[in-house]
C-alpha cells in the first residue's frame, strides 16, 4: 500500500494524496486521466513520442505544429517558447529536437528561455553596439540573404532573414517580458518567487506572461522524477514543487479570466512500475501512467479511465500518450 494519505476533494470528490495539498484545492478545475500509456520504454523515445508524437527524432514537436496551423499572435515574441528548470539531477532526456519543427519550416522552432541571467543569450548588444548599429547590419545582412535567395531560391533563406528580424525585435520585448517586477506582491506570492530562480513555480509564473502577450504555445519541463531508489522520499521531495506550481498557475489564470482559454496537459513520459524494486524505487512502466488536464473550456473535475488494483494496467478507455 502507499505510505501517503488519500482524501477526496472538491465537490467532484477527486482523489488526492496529501503531499498534493495545493493541487487538491484546484480538484474542480482538473480532469485526471488514468489509462494513459506508450509503447516506448526508455527515455529518449519515450520523451521524443511525447514532445513530437513519434519516438523517431525528426518530426515537428507539438508546439511547432501549433505554431505551423494557427500562427502567432505576436509580432515581437516567437509562437513557441520552452523552459527548462534548474533541477538537482537532470534524469529524464531532454533535448533541442524535441522542440523544434522538424521537416517544418525552421521558423517554427521553439525558442528555449532561460530563467535566469539572460533570457535568451546574446539577446543583448555588446559594449559599444547601440541598436541602430544593429539596424544597421541587419539592413546589409538582410540585402545579401535576399540576392543568396533570388539565386538559389532556398526557402530556409527567408526564414533565416526572418528571424533575424524577430531577434531584433525580441532584444526589447524580451527582458521586459522576463521582468516580473511589474508583479503584484500578492501574484508573487501566490507563485512563491521573486524571479530568476529558475524554479517550475518561476517558469509558471513566465509561462503566464508569455500566453498573456500572444505566445501561442509554452512548454515547461521538469526533468527530476525517474526515481529507480528512494521513490518515496523522492516523490516527497519532488511532487510539492510541481503541486505548488500548477495551483499558482491555474489559480492565477482563472483570476484573470484567462482559463477558459488557455488549456494545461501535465504529463510524464510513461508511468512507473506498480512494485517497488530493491532499492526501494520503481522503475519505467508504459503500460499505463497518470496526466492531468485544465483549463481550455474542457469537463473539469472529472476522472477519465481506471486501472485494475496494482494500476499495473489500464481497464478501462485505454489513451496513447
Amino acid at each position: 500500500g502507499s505510505p501517503f494519505k488519500f482524501a477526496q476533494h472538491g465537490a467532484s470528490g477527486q482523489w488526492m494524496s496529501d503531499i498534493l495539498p495545493h493541487t487538491a484545492k484546484i480538484a474542480d478545475d482538473i480532469c485526471v486521466v488514468k489509462s494513459m500509456h506508450t509503447e516506448a520504454i526508455n527515455h529518449d523515445p519515450a520523451c521524443t513520442f511525447v514532445m513530437t508524437g513519434s519516438e523517431v527524432p525528426g518530426k515537428p514537436s507539438l508546439g511547432s505544429w501549433l505554431s505551423y496551423g494557427l500562427g502567432s499572435e505576436s509580432q515581437n515574441l516567437p509562437a513557441f517558447a520552452v523552459f527548462t528548470p534548474t533541477v538537482r539531477k537532470p534524469s529524464q532526456a531532454l533535448f533541442t529536437r524535441m522542440w523544434t519543427s522538424g521537416f517544418l519550416p525552421s521558423k517554427f522552432d521553439g525558442v528555449k528561455l532561460r530563467s535566469s541571467g539572460d533570457p535568451v543569450l546574446y539577446v543583448k548588444n555588446p559594449p559599444g553596439v547601440v541598436p541602430g548599429d544593429r539596424r544597421a547590419m541587419l539592413n546589409a545582412l538582410g540585402k545579401l540573404n535576399q540576392k543568396t535567395f533570388e539565386r538559389f531560391g532556398d526557402p530556409e533563406t527567408q526564414t533565416r532573414i526572418a528571424q533575424y528580424e524577430m531577434a531584433f525585435r525580441m532584444q526589447t520585448s524580451v527582458p521586459d517580458l522576463i521582468d516580473i517586477s511589474q508583479e503584484t506582491q500578492e501574484t508573487l506570492d501566490l507563485y512563491g518567487t521573486k524571479g530568476g530562480d529558475g524554479s517550475f513555480a518561476a517558469n509558471c509564473l513566465l509561462a503566464r506572461r508569455l500566453i498573456e502577450v500572444g505566445v501561442r504555445c509554452v512548454s515547461v519541463t521538469f526533468s527530476d522524477f525517474d526515481t529507480h531508489s528512494a521513490n518515496f522520499v523522492r516523490m516527497r521531495q519532488m511532487l510539492p514543487i510541481v503541486d505548488f506550481g500548477l495551483h499558482a498557475l491555474v489559480t492565477d489564470l482563472e483570476e484573470r479570466g484567462m482559463l477558459d482559454d488557455v488549456s494545461i496537459v501535465i504529463w510524464g513520459e510513461f508511468g512507473r512500475t506498480p512494485k517497488i524494486n530493491a532499492k526501494g524505487g520503481r522503475d519505467h512502466w508504459p503500460r499505463v501512467g497518470p496526466a492531468m488536464l485544465a483549463g481550455g473550456g474542457m469537463k473539469t473535475g472529472q476522472v477519465i479511465g481506471s486501472t485494475d488494483r496494482q494500476a499495473g494496467s489500464a481497464t478501462s478507455r485505454p489513451v496513447t500518450y
